[in-house]
């Protein structure tokens, strides 16, 4: 069961990761205030998610090695 759900964090990975690059090319675009600026809270809401998501896979990989 836990390898299932490793599988499933990692595909949740997959598209956090995609959001991410979005954000960032919102980022290095010429400067707009407003847009720029949120999409900086959003890149770094997802990268905290992203690192969640890591530590939640690594949590399943250990239960599936024990």
């Amino acid at each position: 069961m836990s390898e299932q759900h490793a599988t499933l964090l990692k595909t949740a990975r997959e598209r956090l990761v995609e959001d991410r690059r979005a954000f960032a090319k919102i980022i290095a675009a010429p400067f707009e205030r407003e847009k720029t600026r949120d999409a900086r809270e959003k890149f770094i809401d997802i990268q905290a998610a992203i690192e969640a998501v890591d530590r939640a896979i690594e949590d399943e990989d250990r239960q599936v090695a024990t």
